[in-house]
């Protein structure tokens, strides 16, 4: 009888210990990110994107973003965060109150970024191509640009240049 009491106990204790544990690995692995919804052709380019992306950008692992999602990818904690068929960036759109005729934006590795300086970091939306993608930045990872030259290879195979 003693013998079930123990075993009793420590199945009770192992639950919750087993209950953190477990939501810790899966805190550490994933992220929430918004995912776009393209249509036709933007999406079956970010799908081919998703494909050939890499298992690492400026050194940092890929993970799982939530909802999992073929538009979407992540990489370190925290996350860079890419994004691809989002809309076309309000800095770009004329008659917005934050379209801008000259934005800042760079070419990495054959690619066209336009760049935006966030409250943490920088946000980087790819220009001229088939779909717009885009990639947040967090400050940590300063310079935020390098992050762009492991991604620009992917980017170039399967978004192709045009509006």
């Amino acid at each position: 009888m003693l013998g079930r009491v123990i075993s009793a106990r420590r199945r009770y204790l192992a639950l919750p210990l087993l209950t953190a544990l477990f939501g810790a690995v899966s805190c550490s692995s994933s992220e929430d990110v918004a995912v776009p919804a393209p249509h036709g052709e933007a999406a079956q380019h970010c799908r081919a994107l998703h494909k050939d992306l890499p298992g690492t950008v400026n050194g940092l692992k890929r993970g799982t973003p939530e909802p999992v999602s073929d538009f979407t990818a992540i990489w370190g904690d925290p996350a860079v965060k890419l994004r691809c068929g989002v809309p076309k960036p309000d800095v770009l759109r004329y008659g917005s109150e934050h379209y801008n005729p000259n934005p800042d934006a760079a070419e990495v590795n054959g690619v066209q970024w336009l760049f935006e300086k966030q409250d943490d970091g920088y946000r980087f939306t790819t220009v001229l191509r088939k779909a717009y993608v885009e990639v947040t930045v967090p400050g940590k990872y300063a310079p935020e640009v390098n992050v762009l030259t492991d991604l620009a290879d992917a980017v170039r195979k399967t978004v192709p240049k045009g509006v």
